[in-house]
């Protein structure tokens, strides 16, 4: 069956008579919508139903219990490329499968600008962060923290879950899902410590002693404690003096 990415309109088709090519007939003109984001990447495909020609397709069964096509890292990088995922569309890659990030919000972006700010103040010579930087875990795995922390000589190309010393994710609509999967996740992987910042309740989840089930060891801290990172001392804050107030 042809892919519904790729129906014509009316209007886009050439009518064909006796072998000639004739122009569509004078009409109004059909906006393209661009289709949505599961109809583009064949995440909710019937059986029998291929959006993407298959190629060596690995399929997974998501936790909803549906048929989806897996994808690698390459892949999704690939798609960017050619425009199948805009540069500014905010997706990760989960064991192959495609996950469209919420929206940010305003409390997440207050934030994340104020963090920002402090941590280019702290940061010494030989360290360095990187703001929603893609942190690529496996062949099929990718996530997208809100700061990254590493060693300078490291750079973001050396960067990996062995290198990063500190990943920062801000919470709000995502909350559940950074302090649940996808910190079990950043564990399984081994980044040694994850902070999730609830911005709603300004208290920083601190999750250190990574292992394949989750963290060890995970404190909740007060906006007004003070929070010395294990890797990156350096980055030692305290959630309350950073200016909130926008």
């Amino acid at each position: 069956m042809p892919s519904p990415c790729s129906q014509p309109t009316p209007h886009q088709t050439a009518c064909r008579v006796s072998g000639q090519a004739r122009a569509p007939a004078a009409g109004p003109v059909v906006p393209i919508r661009r289709p949505p984001f599961s109809a583009r990447f064949g995440l909710l495909t019937p059986p029998g139903h291929a959006i993407l020609a298959p190629m060596n397709i690995r399929s997974i069964i998501a936790a909803d219990g549906l048929p989806r096509r897996a994808f690698t890292v390459a892949e999704v990088e690939r798609m960017v490329e050619v425009g199948l995922i805009e540069e500014g569309e905010r997706v990760e890659l989960v064991e192959g499968e495609l996950i469209p990030m919420s929206p940010k919000g305003n409390e997440h972006e207050i934030v994340k600008s104020a963090l920002n700010i402090r941590l280019a103040r702290l940061c010494p010579p030989d360290l360095m962060f990187v703001p929603e930087t893609t942190l690529r875990l496996s062949a099929e795995t990718f996530l997208e923290p809100d700061f990254v922390i590493m060693s300078r000589a490291t750079g973001i190309r050396g960067l990996t879950a062995a290198t990063a010393l500190l990943v920062i994710e801000i919470g709000v609509s995502s909350l559940a899902y950074d302090l649940g999967r996808k910190a079990r996740i950043y564990a399984a992987f081994g980044v040694p410590e994850l902070w999730v910042i609830d911005a709603g309740s300004r208290i920083v989840h601190v999750h250190r002693r990574p292992g394949p089930d989750g963290y060890a060891d995970i404190t909740p801290w007060h906006a007004d404690h003070l929070i010395r990172p294990e890797q990156a001392p350096a980055f030692t804050l305290r959630l309350a003096d950073l200016d909130l107030s926008d």
